[in-house]
């Protein structure tokens, strides 16, 4: 099933019912009036979009309407709770400047708790108050679960997941340093995050999503040049592992996204889904960083393809842009 929220007047939005392949949809509002709520009795409400989804797929609706990208929203526009983590060693390692992960690494995620009050939409432009202020993209793909229960195991876990979608999620490094150097948290340096127009549930990536990852590339671009295409699938933790870290001492919301971290790979002809980690490798290797972040007008563009190039949740297209 896949499924996207139109932008309405709303702070939710309107829930409709996507086809597989992107080129229909239908609306679900007699069913449900938005994603977020569907999430307060879902095991309810998930069968009866199914169903619309299968009637959709077989043609037999004839309220159908050609789906539009620009139309949509973040999936979920606002979440009771958005956790974002870390999940592959490769991006660490350059990130720490070529320092091994700690142990502890390997055994457990970090994660941080974000902003979740407001995403941005998928084609909306990023408001950036300074080019100063470091500004990058992170390619990441997210979760959205169902109720967890306090203490949940990485297979109960792994039984809440929901439904997948990617993120930018927006980093201003500058900004970024600052803060970790205060050791309490993001705030300034995280703005809003965006996600693909759609969600899909699980069984949509077949053979692709096994292990409680994706195992597909995710392609980014900046202005139209492909950035970086690396493989999911390489993640250390997965999402049964990063959702039960979470519910150790609380249980989480039905509705709360959780990200996975920027993707990366050791292997570095796949390029990157950060600009900061293209930056730490020059560092590296040549003394100094020569790549620059993102200036007004740049567009960035993260999305995942199927083995048929049939993209999977839409993209998330966007410029920076000076605050409106």
């Amino acid at each position: 099933m896949k499924l996207a929220t139109l932008r309405t007047n709303h702070p939710d939005g309107e829930l409709v019912v996507v086809a597989r392949d992107l080129k229909k949809m239908v609306s679900a509002s007699d069913i449900v009036p938005s994603l977020r709520v569907a999430f307060d009795d879902w095991q309810k409400i998930k069968p009866k979009l199914e169903e619309r989804y299968r009637q959709l797929m077989a043609g037999s609706l004839n309220n159908a309407q050609d789906f539009d990208e620009k139309r949509c929203h973040s999936p979920l526009p606002r979440s009771f709770q958005w956790l974002d983590g870390t999940a592959y060693e490769s991006h660490r390692y350059r990130m720490q400047r070529g320092r091994p992960a700690p142990e502890w690494f390997l055994k457990e995620p970090p994660l941080y708790q974000g902003r979740s009050d407001g995403f941005l939409a998928p084609t909306q432009d990023v408001p950036i108050g300074s080019l100063d202020w470091g500004v990058d993209f992170e390619g990441e793909v997210a979760v959205i679960t169902d109720f967890v229960p306090y203490g949940a195991s990485p297979a109960v876990a792994a039984s809440k997941i929901e439904l997948l979608m990617l993120v930018n999620d927006v980093s201003l490094r500058a900004l970024q340093g600052v803060e970790l150097q205060r050791m309490f948290g993001f705030t300034r340096s995280k703005p809003a995050s965006v996600f693909t127009p759609v969600c899909v549930t699980p069984d949509e990536l077949g053979a692709a999503w096994h292990d409680n990852r994706i195992h597909l590339p995710i392609r980014c671009s900046i202005n139209g040049k492909l950035f970086g295409d690396p493989n999911c699938g390489e993640a250390v933790h997965g999402f049964d592992t990063m959702i039960s870290y979470a519910a150790l001492t609380q249980a989480l919301s039905a509705g709360t996204i959780v990200g996975g971290g920027t993707v990366s790979n050791h292997d570095e002809k796949r390029g990157y889904a950060t600009i900061a980690e293209a930056r730490s490798v020059e560092e590296m290797k040549e003394g100094m960083p020569k790549t620059p972040f993102l200036q007004y007008g740049d567009r960035v563009r993260i999305e995942m393809l199927d083995a048929q190039g049939q993209s999977i949740f839409g993209a998330i297209d966007h410029k920076m842009a000076k605050p409106s």
